[in-house]
């Protein structure tokens, strides 16, 4: 096989979540396009943009990662191969969890939410770069 099993379950896993980013931008494109009459400050609207392509983003990234993570063996592969998957929920929701309210023109404290998840990435990021490095 080309790739292992958990590389192909967690690919599975991460392309499940592709249809909901796909009805997420339908519904972003008519609210921003004025079919859907919801009342957004124009920084809200930025940021509901903002959250839905670094979910994309972030999922085409974490399929990309997957198999580099074959070779890996190690005690966390599984915080390897969900850390971005986490990370792309934790940083696209607080950009619209940071963005809920009426008339908002700045983020509200779940913005902590998007932090949490640029941690998430970023340790994500290192442990996969270094353990490739030691690899190779």
């Amino acid at each position: 096989m080309l790739f292992s099993s958990n590389t192909r379950k967690m690919a599975g896993i991460i392309l499940l979540t592709v249809p909901t980013i796909a009805y997420g931008g339908t519904f972003l494109l008519s609210v921003i396009s004025g079919q859907v009459d919801l009342p957004l400050t124009d920084f809200q609207k930025s940021m509901f943009r903002a959250g839905h392509a670094h979910a994309g983003v972030l999922v085409l990234l974490s399929l990309i990662v997957q198999p580099f993570l074959d070779d890996l063996v190690s005690r966390g592969e599984w915080f390897l191969r969900g850390g971005i998957p986490l990370a792309s929920i934790l940083i696209s929701g607080g950009f619209f969890a940071a963005a809920i309210g009426e008339n908002r023109t700045s983020p509200n404290e779940w913005i902590a939410i998007l932090w949490a998840g640029v941690a998430v990435l970023v340790v994500t990021l290192l442990f996969t770069g270094i353990q490739l490095l030691r690899k190779s």
